[in-house]
């Protein structure tokens, strides 16, 4: 029992690694940004043009996370963990080489389908190594990693570009990946997923074994030309006979070239031999509905990401996006009312899993509320500049990890609906203090730091309860799924969160504005975004009080429901 103890936490303790990984690549784009631009030509004057190297990663990271949870309820969770690393790692190296902007944009797209994947398929692998009435503390531990990391990517953001260029940061998320999926890969994986194609332990045929060794090879071999390919040597361009192959066929890509075509054209031989594998589980996890999800999902996140959230509440394409991603909410919701096996299958949350998502659709929102206008409101004080006003919301981002180990330890005697809810009524009362602050109120070291540190405290206590509550109501086979869709309300709710909240207090601000007797003194200027901010602010304390409200329902005393979850998941467990 204590090496299967063991076993587990390493396997937790390397996964949630994994998830701090994505997490804080997430946020160390943002110190990296100009570099970035100007790696492939743009220059800062032209910074809209950028917006898809952030909003890039979000559509990868959000698009497809339902899908993913599908597919680690079909297939071992290692498995799709270590897949999705592979993804990371070769979206990582895709961007360190990358010289123009598609290209950019497609490696961070590919970072955020293998950075997202993870959350779900950690969450999912909690529920199968833990009971019921013992994953708060694990679920809590996954919380706070991916909390620490969005504290850590400017971190260590910051400390590679002061002795390095922006590459070496990607270059970083290559080898921490792939050390980890080293580990994950070692330490193996002792349960699987109810009906999963992982736990047969049928040994495929000879045939399969020789085309999937075939595929490796040429996987490789893909890769490795690919990779070339993008990072052109100067030594081999510059050579006459050896720099025939990157040649442009036209303009100045470094694809489109002989040796890229080579290396795409391996990667479509690698999709062609392993299309009965991969076709035949695409299929059994809902193709069509995967792709109405996709359209629904990334309609919305470039709609409102694309965005200058102190400007403006649609992004340029939004308008044309949104009745997309309507139509596409319409088909999906047909296609889930006669599809077979659709991609979320029927009945995969009851009422309280329902409440669950409404959680931390709030939570969502509130907490985008923090991480945007605390720094702007700083900024707008003599006292900070940019570092500065950053730091001022480390103190809340440093608070919400805490606040996540705190809330799945307390698992283990209250309910979820307790620990959420009292965490959510704790944060939106300090949000309504916010709600009144001023240039000075921020200034006040001491009071601001309390404060911002009793909201972060409280939106942390709620995360583990959150995912606690969908996995305790939903099906053993159905845990990825309920896991995805848990961090997919969460992200929507910042993403239009941040879109609503910004509509109300830029409408705050511009009638501040028709109310100045002089529309040109600076000083009301910065008055009338002080009553932006703070319009925000009580936008945030209402999402997470209304949270709180709903959090109750989840129920407050944990014995009975967790008892009762853990019957229902006894089969799914084996012996550690």
């Amino acid at each position: 029992m204590a090496a299967g103890t063991t076993h587990r936490l390493a396997l937790l303790s390397a996964a949630s690694a994994a998830v701090a990984l994505a997490a804080a690549d997430t946020y160390v784009v943002v110190l990296a940004l100009t570099d970035m631009m100007a790696g492939v030509g743009i220059g800062i004057d032209a910074l809209q043009r950028a917006t898809p190297i952030i909003s890039g990663f979000l559509l990868g990271y959000v698009a497809v996370l339902p899908l993913i949870g599908r597919l680690s309820d079909l297939l071992d969770r290692r498995r799709i963990l270590l897949g999705c690393l592979l993804v990371f790692v070769v979206g990582s190296a895709v961007t360190a080489l990358a010289v123009e902007m598609p290209v950019l944009v497609s490696g961070r797209v590919l970072q955020g389908i293998g950075g997202g994947g993870l959350v779900p398929a950690t969450l999912a692998l909690v529920a199968d190594l833990w009971p019921a009435h013992r994953r708060g503390t694990p679920l809590g531990v996954v919380g706070a990693v991916q909390e620490l990391g969005s504290v850590l990517g400017p971190v260590v953001g910051a400390v590679v570009l002061a002795w390095s260029g922006w590459r070496a940061i990607f270059w970083l998320n290559v080898a921490a990946a792939l050390v980890l999926y080293a580990v994950i890969h070692l330490l193996g994986v002792r349960s699987a997923p109810s009906g999963s194609a992982g736990g047969s332990g049928a040994a495929p045929p000879r045939r399969q074994r020789a085309v999937s060794m075939a595929a490796g090879v040429l996987l490789v071999l893909a890769l490795g030309v690919t990779g070339l390919a993008l990072a052109a040597p100067e030594s081999l361009v510059a050579d006459v006979t050896l720099g025939e192959p990157f040649v442009p066929f036209a303009g100045s890509s470094r694809v489109l070239t002989p040796i890229g075509a080579v290396g795409l054209g391996l990667l479509l031989v690698v999709a062609v031999l392993t299309f009965p594998r991969w076709w035949a589980v695409l299929r059994r996890a809902d193709l069509v509905g995967a792709l109405l999800v996709a359209v629904a999902l990334g309609s919305l996140v470039l709609t409102f990401a694309s965005s200058d959230p102190e400007k403006e509440v649609v992004g340029p394409l939004g308008y044309s996006l949104l009745p997309v991603g309507a139509l596409a909410l319409v088909a999906l919701a047909w296609w889930h009312r006669h599809a077979a096996d659709p991609l979320i299958p029927r009945g995969v949350l009851g009422a309280r899993g329902v409440r669950s998502l409404v959680v931390s659709l709030l939570v969502g929102a509130a907490l985008v509320a923090v991480v945007v206008d605390v720094p702007l409101l700083a900024r707008l004080t003599d006292t900070y500049d940019e570092t500065g006003a950053a730091l001022v919301l480390v103190r809340f981002l440093l608070a919400v990890p805490v606040g996540a180990l705190l809330g799945g330890w307390s698992l283990r005697r209250l309910g979820d609906g307790a620990v959420a809810g009292v965490g959510l009524l704790l944060a939106g009362g300090g949000l309504l203090v916010m709600s009144g602050w001023t240039l000075e109120s921020v200034s006040d070291t001491a009071p601001a730091t309390i404060v911002l540190v009793l909201v972060g405290l409280g939106m942390g206590l709620a995360l583990a309860p959150v995912n606690n509550a969908a996995l305790a109501d939903s099906p053993p086979d159905a845990h990825g799924v309920a896991s995805s869709l848990v961090v997919v309300a969460r992200m929507v709710g910042m993403v239009v969160g941040l879109a609503l909240l910004t509509s109300i207090g830029l409408n705050r601000y511009f009638e501040a504005v028709r109310r100045l007797p002089d529309q040109l003194d600076t000083d009301a200027l910065i008055g009338a975004g002080v009553v932006q901010v703070q319009a925000v602010f009580l936008g945030g304390a209402i999402a997470a009080l209304l949270g709180g409200v709903v959090a109750f329902t989840l129920g407050v005393s944990g014995r009975t429901a967790a008892r009762d979850a853990e019957d229902a998941d006894a089969p799914r467990f084996v012996a550690l």
